[in-house]
């Protein structure tokens, strides 16, 4: 079976329609919680760099995928899960922030890092 490139508008109505499959949306979430599930997957990327890990690495558990690229695929999965829930076009909104930052002068806001 061969896996066909989706535009974010289709991978995000897919992640919210399988969070709805699996049972997640079953009772309602606060914004905050939605946020926090979000970091709770970046803060798992940096536990698993701790942990010596390499940035391109995957490691398997059993059958399940793990390592950083896997906890920052969750990470966008749980992104594109909320879009679909609140209706949010992410593909417009990055298409728009893209577009506004090519605009911006090198290293705005005079910060350090």
């Amino acid at each position: 079976m061969s896996y066909e490139p989706k535009i974010i508008s289709e991978l995000v109505k897919s992640a919210h329609d399988n969070a709805i499959e699996k049972g997640w949306h079953l009772e309602p979430r606060s914004f905050g919680d939605v946020i926090a599930l979000m970091h709770s997957e970046l803060s798992e990327a940096l536990e698993d760099y701790r942990h010596g890990f390499g940035v391109n690495e995957t490691y398997f558990e059993g059958d399940k995928p793990c390592g950083i690229p896997t906890e920052l695929a969750d990470t966008v999965i749980r992104i594109f899960d909320a879009c679909g829930y609140y209706g949010i076009d992410l593909q417009a909104a990055i298409e728009q922030k893209m577009a506004y930052n090519a605009t911006r002068p090198e290293r705005h806001g005079g910060k350090v890092l």
